[in-house]
């Protein structure tokens, strides 16, 4: 069987930083925090965490969504939803017109789905008893529910794949995606994730882990590679990429913005939430997605790295980034976290982070790494401190770390016609 080239001609985003595309390119390039202060979630008590990276002011009806809709669905199904109208439209793709609807698939995936429905029905069972749970409850809670609300929102009757490996997710959403339209499996999928799990229950038990920064003041609280970094930011949202087979986009005229071409997939098998720390296991993700994609040493790379401002995560990206380069060749590679900016949005971060890195492809600037002020001796690579680059890089890598010790990183190539 021939492979097919795939590319991306639709994307779309709600996030801390902006509610489309434009917003989210805006605030990407010029390096604006969407972190904020948490309020009105002290009903079960004082929280030990400040800050979150929330979508403010979000009106999924004014976004494309009918009433009905908004009604029977968990928020973290609206995000998806919402992100997906963007890039949908932006596509023009339309099932039935220029698209066969069993050639349209989604892959779309969230970390732990709709977590808000679930706090609220636990409190209706115990304040209430079971006959008072909505009939809605299972529909709304579980975490297959978004690629599900978005085929059925776009006839999409294809292949249909809700992934779910934590911090992962949507990176290995977009790369089985580019797989399957690679293989002829597809003509275009909409892919990438959705999270909205920022409430006390998430907080409060990642707090307990000690995973999240306690910083009070946002611009000083998600801190990647710097050596004060303490913690991850949680954030909400959704990032939505329509991939699409090459040959097919060409022929009805499409904007290619541009072109998926490597995808790695590896496990730590090391621990439930610890990185193997001499990052052999990351590296090998990156590898693989760089070698399928044709990179060599001579193309320009921009890497979106997980970046989450945790000391262990930072240090070990650090080593798997020189170990799948080489150290001279790390250090002539620029990195930024994104997550800087918008948070860590657990299941859909990798997706967004795709988004800023076929924007840094297309645009011809890289996006910063906002806070950074005090270098660490294990993280001594270059990180695009503060201000973005007017840069044009050839290949974009962009990687994934999640719980359970799964990797993923997926390449991207800058379109040529």
């Amino acid at each position: 069987m021939k492979e097919k080239r795939v590319v991306i001609t639709g994307m779309g985003a709600i996030t801390s930083i902006g509610k489309n595309i434009n917003e989210f390119k805006e605030s990407l390039f010029n390096g604006r925090c969407g972190i904020s202060t948490i309020e009105g979630m002290d009903q079960f008590g004082p929280l030990s965490v400040h800050v979150a990276g929330m979508v403010k002011d979000f009106k999924p009806t004014e976004l494309g969504m009918d009433p009905g809709s908004v009604r029977r669905s968990d928020k973290f199904s609206q995000f998806g939803i919402c992100a997906a109208i963007q890039a949908m439209e932006q596509s023009g793709l339309k099932a039935g017109e220029n698209i066969e609807p069993g050639r349209l698939g989604v892959y779309v995936g969230s970390g732990i789905g709709g977590m808000q429905t679930f706090i609220n029905q636990t409190l209706v069972l115990n304040n209430e008893g079971p006959k008072r749970i909505s009939p809605l409850f299972i529909p709304m809670m579980i975490g297959n529910l978004g690629a599900g609300n978005i085929a059925i929102k776009f006839n999409a009757q294809g292949p249909c794949l809700p992934v779910v490996s934590a911090c992962a997710t949507s990176t290995h959403a977009v790369g089985e995606a580019f797989r399957a339209i690679k293989y002829g499996l597809a003509d275009a999928i909409i892919a990438g994730g959705t999270e909205a799990a920022v409430n006390a229950l998430a907080i409060g038990g990642f707090a307990n882990m000690k995973a999240l920064t306690t910083a009070e003041n946002p611009l000083e609280a998600c801190l990647p590679f710097d050596a004060r970094r303490g913690g991850f930011v949680m954030a909400e949202g959704a990032g939505i990429l329509i991939l699409e087979e090459y040959e097919h986009a060409v022929k009805r005229g499409a904007n290619i913005i541009a072109e998926v071409s490597g995808y790695g997939n590896t496990c730590d098998a090391y621990h439930y939430t610890a990185p193997r720390p001499d990052g052999s296991t990351t590296a090998a993700s990156l590898t693989l997605a760089l070698q399928e994609a044709g990179y060599s040493n001579n193309d320009l790379l921009y890497i979106n790295a997980h970046g989450t401002g945790t000391h262990m995560n930072d240090a070990c990206e650090t080593k798997a980034i020189k170990i799948a380069l080489g150290e001279e060749q790390a250090r002539k590679v620029m990195i930024s976290s994104t997550k800087s900016m918008h948070g860590h949005m657990l299941g859909a971060t990798g997706a967004v982070e795709l988004i800023a890195s076929a924007l840094a492809l297309h645009e011809g600037v890289l996006p910063p790494t906002i806070g950074y002020k005090e270098p660490d001796p294990e993280c001594d690579l270059d990180y695009i401190p503060n201000t973005a680059r007017k840069v044009q890089a050839e290949y974009a890598l962009s990687c994934s770390l999640g719980f359970g010790g799964h990797n993923a990183a997926v390449a991207l190539h800058r379109y040529h016609d």
